[in-house]
């Protein structure tokens, strides 16, 4: 099981900005497939973005598409997803998750931070 710790969540009014970390305390976090996940309250928890172990493959949600880019720093062992023009209901606890390269299924989930934007 990969430890991860995100941060970066707060407060910012609709058409602001955020930017979310990820640190894994994976050695070979350079193996694994980042994602980060939202649930918002009252609803399901759903796929916001991923990118694979190289950094070289990036997917996201339609909702999210050309305004959130996720990102990675192996050497140090983070994962972020800049969240910019945010509406409100982008409104959630981010989570972010990991899975060994060429699987299918995240194994590993971080704790949440929430993400509020007010209109």
């Amino acid at each position: 099981q990969v430890k991860l710790v995100e941060s970066g969540g707060g407060l910012v009014q609709a058409g602001g900005s955020l930017r979310l970390s990820c640190a894994a305390s994976e050695r070979t976090f350079s193996t694994y497939d980042m994602g980060w996940f939202r649930q918002a309250p009252g609803k399901e928890r759903e796929f916001v973005a991923r990118i694979n172990w190289s950094g070289g493959r990036t997917s996201y949600a339609e909702s999210v598409k050309g305004r959130f880019t996720i990102s990675r720093d192996n050497a140090n062992n983070t994962v972020y997803l800049q969240m910019n023009s945010l509406k409100p209901e982008d409104t959630a606890v981010y989570y972010c998750a990991c899975r060994p390269m060429y699987t299918a299924d995240f194994s590993s989930w971080g704790q949440g931070t929430q993400v509020t934007v007010s209109s």
